[in-house]
């Protein structure tokens, strides 16, 4: 699925990658404008410290493809209950779905690259009262920033894609690293922004993989309900992937759609509409 995470420390916060704290400054601190797409304060730049370089403790570095199944009858199937068990049982700070069992959803996008439907999804979100999470990769980052400065001030999360959209199981552990780093640094400097969620390139990832982003303060967010609705030249139709995502719906979904998608454009107002209509919440991923 094209374009659509244990040890190490960061430079000004530890472990977590997240924005510091504004509570004990005064009104006229926080509205002043910066030299950021944002207008946001820029943000100290990390270096990411990765122990057991050489992976010495031999985790396994075989790729593991991101299986969800087709969710059926308001259950999540069977290979994402699977998923979501492996890394509770294994301490991995990763998710398929919210197992609360509560009636929520959380929406989430992969944007690789820009064709004008992103901005068309932004406005449906704000007209709904909808925040999602999009994962963008630095290569879109840069070339789309202005946008980039829209997702962020709309109040969604702009979660980190990776720098290049390499395989992860393909790549040395500094290498991963550099990847996140390279992006949640460029959010820092040039947008005043950074996130703590990480979604693999692909989906594709590896026991070290997983490891390894954890270990720099990253949750790995992947989904328990998705399409293929990436390929831009055979999309269906907006009655379509309203069918197809209405149907899969499940308590707890974590929702991966591409937002380069014209069908996804057509039918996120009536996605959300019957989502409510079915007593389904649209949460955030910081409400995990």
């Amino acid at each position: 699925m094209c374009i659509f995470a244990l040890s190490g420390c960061v430079s000004d916060s530890g472990n977590n990658p997240t924005a510091p704290d504004e509570s004990g400054l005064d009104a006229a601190a926080t509205t002043k404008k910066y030299d950021t797409f944002t207008g946001k304060a820029p943000l100290k730049t990390v270096s990411f410290t990765v122990t057991d370089p050489q992976n010495t403790r031999g985790l396994s570095t075989k790729k593991i493809a991101h299986s969800f199944g087709v969710a059926s009858k308001g259950e999540p199937h069977e290979i994402s209950k699977q998923s979501q068990k492996y890394f509770e049982e294994n301490n991995v700070n990763a998710i398929t779905y919210d197992t609360s069992g509560e009636k929520v959803l959380y929406l989430t996008f992969d944007c690789g690259y820009e064709n004008g439907n992103t901005e068309i999804i932004l406005d449906v979100l704000k007209e709904k009262n909808v925040k999602a999470a999009f994962f963008c990769t630095l290569i879109n980052i840069k070339s789309s920033p202005e946008l980039m400065a829209r997702i962020i001030n709309d109040g969604h999360i702009l979660g980190n894609h990776s720098a290049n959209h390499p395989c992860f199981d393909e790549i040395s552990r500094e290498e991963m690293a550099k990847e996140v780093e390279e992006c949640d640094n460029y959010l820092r400097e040039k947008f005043g922004y950074t996130s703590p969620y990480f979604r693999f390139p692909k989906g594709e990832y590896s026991q070290s993989a997983l490891d390894l982003v954890n270990s720099i303060g990253f949750k790995c967010v992947f989904w328990s309900l998705a399409y293929n609705d990436w390929n831009t030249d055979q999309q269906k139709g907006g009655d379509y992937a309203f069918e197809t995502v209405t149907s899969r719906l499940h308590p707890g979904a974590i929702i991966l759609l591409h937002s380069v998608s014209s069908d996804n454009a057509q039918a996120m107002g009536r996605i959300i509409d019957y989502a409510r209509e079915q007593g389904y919440e649209f949460k955030t991923l910081n409400d995990l």
